[in-house]
């Protein structure tokens, strides 16, 4: 194998007037001419700070490459990118080596359309004519699969979808002819079925056009499916690297074993989800020593549901009454054009859908974004007034409480959203902002006994009782989420909406995440609807599920029959989207690569 980039004893910092962080800490591997290398490891392990070091796109200050090479290899030369000159380093950038990034609308330029944009690319890195640039645009457009491509010239980013828009980034990307793509967590905003799409568009033009590739995610899944060579990073070092085959075989860290195992399964059931702290202990000089010697399919199957078990919990909720009945539901937002704003049609969000959740049921809400599931659960809360339709829940009709008595409801059910961050006041401390919750209710009868309460919570979930002074910027974003779900329980409520509340986590926060909330489910007898775009989240925590797609549930039926026997085409291509990150995947994709 030929080496294309061979980075060695890399170390980026980060400075403060108080103390240096060590983001990357000699760090070495090589990326082979033709072959992808995965980087894998959970946020805040180096693995993005590692790339934007390559590429040399570190903010100084606060941050400064201070050793290592990068020696880049082409043309019969070798070339180390950390030395050359700013000037030199951008004929390289975006041209023999382009990077595509997490988030494709922070990427663009809102006021330029997307085809203006790619010419400009083009045009700065080749002396080609404008004319030239368009047609090669277009040809770009053509080559990622965009529809339209002639209209997708001439519009903006704010018109695109997630997907397209990422499709434009890979676009621009390529527009130069690359020797070395660096994609950084490309996919994971995405929906699964679109990031299936891209993941198969980035191989296909990987193999066309011959290039390396560093793909950086924390989700070993889509390693699986897409990487050649693999390195696992924790804290700004190599804990583990080697051929993809022999991670996921024989893995031999046991952080390694941790990520493996923490993904949600599709093909068991299991009580709660391994997570990495079940795999390795971490002393306080740093250093990480193995907790048992279990293999992460033993691991998973220690904690497996039998199918008695999961045949016994279904029939007990068969005989529990529904504490929610939802009866065809809708939610139409008018189209409204002219010069009087004119209604001259409506968008159907959520168009006329029936089911009940049992209490002490967790019943999922799948789909892709934009069949309406989160507007579902917003109207069910009355976030978003229904068009249409019955909501009876506890024996009340929601939709005909008024003020204080919708209020006074309001305590029964609560909603944890996807982003915890804008969820909290950046001016209040997590204890503040779940004592309002709790004054605003009058639950206590002084601040002394509310505040007591509150630190009680935070034991529940997990969270120090001196995090009670800190503020929302001073957590991670799992410890966030956290915060997030005791302001939910203060108030004690007997159903839980969850809105994508782990999709934005790394797969191990994740785990933390959705155990906690299947714990505190069986400790407080809590009835959930967990809504997600992820079939194997939904499946892992669901006693049922309710697929949706334009606005209707599609199939609804107990979680692991909806997984052995879909009857929708739509929900089966749901689960053929998923990377299910098995030796299997990755023995028929080296083969199929071999041919």
């Amino acid at each position: 194998m030929t080496p294309l980039l061979e980075v060695k004893n890399l170390v980026t910092e980060f400075r403060s007037d108080t103390y240096t962080v060590k983001a990357v800490n000699d760090v070495s591997f090589t990326v082979h001419k033709g072959r992808t290398l995965g980087i894998v490891g959970e946020s805040g392990s180096g693995k993005s700070v590692t790339s934007l070091s390559v590429m040399r796109l570190i903010p100084n200050p606060p941050g400064k490459i201070t050793g290592g090479t990068a020696m880049f290899y082409e043309g019969g030369k070798a070339t180390d990118l950390l030395q050359l000159p700013e000037s030199t380093m951008r004929t390289y950038r975006g041209n023999r080596i382009a990077m595509i990034f997490q988030e494709p609308m922070t990427s663009l330029n809102p006021v330029f359309t997307c085809g203006d944009q790619i010419i400009e690319a083009i045009r700065l890195h080749q002396h080609v004519s404008k004319d030239e640039a368009a047609a090669r645009t277009l040809q770009l457009l053509n080559e990622v699969k965009l529809p339209r491509p002639e209209s997708m010239m001439k519009s903006y980013p704010h018109q695109l979808s997630g997907g397209q828009k990422q499709r434009v980034m890979i676009a621009m990307a390529m527009s130069c002819n690359p020797a070395l793509l660096i994609a950084d967590e490309p996919t994971t905003a995405l929906d699964v079925t679109v990031q299936a799409t891209i993941l198969d568009l980035m191989r296909g033009l990987q193999q066309r056009h011959e290039m390396s590739m560093m793909f950086i995610t924390h989700d070993l899944g889509v390693i699986a499916e897409i990487a050649d060579d693999v390195i696992v990073m924790y804290k700004g070092k190599i804990v583990e690297q080697g051929p993809v085959q022999q991670i996921f075989e024989d893995p031999q860290h046991p952080y390694t074993k941790g990520l493996l195992a923490c993904r949600p399964r599709l093909d068991k059931k299991l009580r709660i989800l391994p997570t990495v702290r079940d795999f390795m202990i971490e002393a306080e000089d740093g250093t990480i020593s193995e907790r048992t010697q279990t293999s992460v399919e033993s691991a998973v199957h220690m904690l497996e549901f039998s199918r008695d078990e999961i045949a016994a919990r279904n029939a007990t909720l068969a005989t529990q009454k529904p504490i929610l009945d939802v009866t065809d539901l809708q939610v139409h937002f008018p189209i409204k054009s002219g010069l009087f704003s004119k209604t001259t049609g409506y968008v159907k969000a959520v168009d006329g859908i029936t089911f009940n959740v049992k209490a002490g049921e967790t019943l999922g809400l799948v789909g892709e974004s934009g069949c309406g599931k989160t507007t579902t659960g917003r109207a069910i809360l009355r976030l978003v007034e229904p068009t249409g339709g019955k909501v009876i829940f506890d024996g009340k009709d929601v939709r005909a409480l008024q003020g204080s008595e919708l209020k006074t409801m309001r305590k029964d059910f609560q909603i944890i959203f996807q982003d915890p961050y804008s969820s909290l006041n950046p001016r209040l401390s997590v204890g503040s902002a779940i004592m309002e919750v709790l004054r605003v209710h009058a639950i206590g009868d002084n601040d002394k006994e509310r505040k007591e309460h509150v630190k009680y919570l935070l034991d529940k979930v997990n969270l120090l009782q001196r995090h009670f002074n800190n503020y929302p910027h001073e957590f991670s974003g799992g410890q966030r989420q956290r915060i997030c779900i005791a302001r939910a329980l203060a108030l004690k409520p007997k159903l839980l909406i969850c809105d994508e509340s782990v999709s934005a986590l790394d797969v191990s926060v994740q785990a933390q995440v959705l155990n906690l909330l299947v714990q505190l489910r069986d400790e407080f007898k809590l009835t959930y609807i967990f809504i997600s775009h992820d079939l194997s989240v939904v499946k892992f925590i669901s006693d049922r599920i309710a697929v949706m797609n334009e606005g209707k549930i599609v199939e609804m039926d107990a979680a692991n029959e909806i997984y052995e026997s879909p009857q929708q085409a739509y929900t089966k291509g749901l689960i053929d989207a998923i990377p299910l990150g098995t030796i299997d995947v990755i023995k028929r994709r080296n083969k199929d690569k071999a041919a």
